[in-house]
């Protein structure tokens, strides 16, 4: 039963998102502040689902500059746990098909995501290039998968180097996310599903590494985010089994 009332909150609920927030959109489509907006409200199911998403970030945050942040991507949940963090003027960089998914996929557009053919390894390419313009024509941070696919329970999978030497080439931070582990984690028949805690790490400056060395900077970010990851599991399990949420 329980089952059955969220599928229908959560499908109504969202749906209703991307129905208003494609026709806002249309006032301005395309601003990239829109991303943090609607994150945010779709953010809001984490209740529905039985979660308690505790949110952490440096005090300064909120004045960061043009930046890439990067996070762990496990599964479909990541869209009411990490985008619960997502900063303004802040968009992510997906696969084009996500264009052609009902109300959202008009969303994700309209909101100013960045889609790319990811089939297409010259097109992919451009995309670095296209990331690198932007971040000297405004205003504009971007958010990317490192893993480049979902890790489903498998732990941290090895980083791709897209997103590191975009950040190079521009001279931009790169900013980490973590959070902590969500795979089996949620139980749709039953109400508490316990606690996720999202952090982001500071800046890592990028200057420092050259086009030669960009592995070394993504190894160097995934190391963080391991060790991480690992700290934030550890938490978790303790904080719920003390019950101390």
């Amino acid at each position: 039963m329980l089952l059955i009332l969220r599928a229908i909150i959560v499908i109504v609920y969202s749906i209703l998102v991307c129905i208003f927030g494609s026709i806002w959109c249309l006032f301005s489509p395309r601003n990239p502040r829109h991303v943090a907006t609607f994150g945010h409200m779709l953010g809001r199911l984490s209740t529905v689902f039985g979660l308690k998403v505790e949110l952490r970030k440096p005090a300064e945050a909120a004045h960061y500059g043009n930046a890439i942040y990067i996070a762990n991507h496990q599964n479909n949940y990541d869209m009411i746990t990490a985008a619960k963090i997502v900063q303004p003027t802040t968009v992510t960089v997906g696969k084009k098909s996500l264009l052609w998914i009902p109300f959202f996929g008009q969303l994700y557009w309209l909101t100013g995501n960045l889609l790319i053919d990811r089939d297409n390894r010259a097109k992919a390419h451009g995309t670095i290039g296209e990331l690198v313009d932007q971040f000297n024509k405004k205003r504009i941070s971007f958010w990317m998968f490192p893993e480049g696919t979902r890790s489903r329970g498998r732990g941290l999978l090895p980083f791709k180097t897209g997103a590191f030497h975009a950040a190079v080439a521009a001279g931009v931070p790169i900013i980490p996310i973590v959070v902590s582990n969500t795979h089996d984690k949620v139980k749709l028949n039953r109400w508490n599903n316990g606690l996720v805690i999202v952090e982001m790490l500071p800046p890592v400056d990028t200057t420092q590494f050259t086009t030669t060395s960009v592995r070394k900077l993504a190894t160097h970010c995934r190391e963080l985010m391991s060790a991480k990851l690992e700290e934030l599991n550890a938490e978790v399990a303790e904080r719920e089994k003390s019950g101390k949420l």
